[in-house]
């Protein structure tokens, strides 16, 4: 195991297409998996009888669910002097029950012997997230291939891989706690957060070194994730001191006041980060000198979140519509990126500006026949498919097409 790399929470995998036979209950009934050379190398030749095992469904946006189950390694022949028959049993559960043919399993081995069962919709994002990786290359069949991580590919613990691994429900363990706290100290004492922008430009000042001029894109992940470390850690602190003062009310456990505070928890971490994305790219946009109105009223009420140069020029029936752009900005895309279609109709070609990595295929040439430019930083390129990135641009290629743009206003 390494620390700050994947090898910390993930030992190996074997990776596989479900089969009609292992998903159809019409054909088959079996809950067991063929013990392959691959698996063997994940669990060994000796015997693991119920061993805890976590259960995870991933498909679209906000669509996933997990359950705990037990998983059963055997060799269903270890009487047998020369041959051996090993096998995965596991008992069935809400997760696979939702697997269906061609889905992506993965069996993956954690340490302290910990295991996770994911099963992922066919060619999702999810799917184009976990083969990047994992480090996958080669076309997955319907046979188990094993990838050992330390000794494989054991990329850093980056944004990137940051966000794929909180997508499956991991925590991130932060090596620089005392750093952070150091920096978090008056709002740990007073328990409250500071606004959106406060905390923008505290991790932009607690984060030097950085130069949005000569590398904004860099800059602006980095600001990203040290703003993210920040308020995870800060809103530990929070939810400690209200855990260990309680819920109650009078002499009764108050669950109204907990189901409040959990949603406020939930809800807080929703619309946080989409304004710390908006707030470090208009640092950049001040230092570059470009000219944009945020969130300006357009048809129909919409407020585009960036109008180039400027609202008081959209409105204007005699500026050029060819010198307008707009950015939308989300910090996922999902399904929500066709919202931005709908703002700006004086702009017919879109800017969409995402820290998500790796969108599906399917769903990037959708963007493309809608005329919207998906915008990321740079080292989020290499999370995409080589065909994707001969479409994608930076956030520098950005930045120069508005300033040719405004110069010639």
């Amino acid at each position: 195991m390494q620390k700050g790399f994947l090898s910390q929470y993930f030992e190996g995998i074997a990776i596989k297409r479900l089969s009609a036979v292992e998903v159809n209950t019409s054909v088959s009934n079996q809950h067991e998996f063929n013990g392959s050379k691959p698996l063997r190398s994940l669990f060994g030749d000796e015997r693991r009888t119920s061993c805890n095992a976590r259960f995870l469904w991933l498909g679209g946006e906000n669509e996933g669910i997990s359950s705990d189950g037990k998983i059963t390694w055997y060799d269903a022949r270890e009487k047998h002097p020369i041959r051996s028959e090993y096998r995965l049993y596991f008992n069935r559960n809400d997760v696979m029950d939702l697997a269906k043919e061609n889905d992506l399993l993965i069996v993956a081995k954690k340490p302290r012997d910990e295991f996770v069962i994911i099963v992922v919709r066919a060619d999702s994002t999810l799917e184009n997230q976990l083969l990047w990786l994992f480090g996958i290359e080669d076309q997955i069949g319907f046979s188990f291939n094993f990838q050992s991580i330390e000794n494989g590919h054991n990329p850093e613990i980056d944004y990137a891989v940051r966000y794929i691994l909180e997508e499956l429900g991991i925590e991130i363990e932060e090596p620089d706690a005392d750093f952070l706290d150091s920096i978090l100290e008056p709002y740990i004492i007073s328990g409250q957060f500071p606004t959106t922008s406060e905390f923008s430009k505290l991790a932009r000042k607690t984060l030097p070194g950085i130069s949005p001029v000569d590398a904004p894109d860099f800059a602006l992940l980095k600001w990203m994730e040290h703003e993210e470390k920040l308020f995870k850690r800060l809103e530990r602190h929070i939810i400690s001191k209200k855990l260990e003062h309680g819920f109650r009310d009078n002499d009764s456990i108050d669950v109204d006041g907990f189901l409040q505070f959990s949603l406020s928890v939930h809800n807080r971490r929703k619309s946080r980060v989409g304004y710390a994305l908006e707030n470090h790219l208009e640092e950049i946009f001040k230092i570059h000198e470009i000219t944009y109105s945020r969130t300006a009223i357009t048809e129909n009420k919409s407020r585009p979140d960036f109008l180039f140069p400027g609202a008081d020029h959209y409105h204007d029936p005699a500026f050029p519509s060819e010198r307008l752009t707009m950015l939308g900005v989300k910090s996922t895309c999902k399904d929500r990126w066709r919202q931005v279609l709908a703002e700006a109709d004086r702009i017919k070609s879109k800017h969409l500006l995402t820290l998500e990595p790796g969108i599906s295929e399917n769903q990037t040439d959708e963007m493309q026949a809608s005329n919207l430019q998906l915008v990321l930083p740079q080292p989020l390129h290499e999370t995409y498919k080589p065909r994707q990135r001969c479409w994608l641009i930076n956030l520098s290629d950005f930045i120069q097409i508005v300033r040719e743009r405004q110069s010639k206003v």
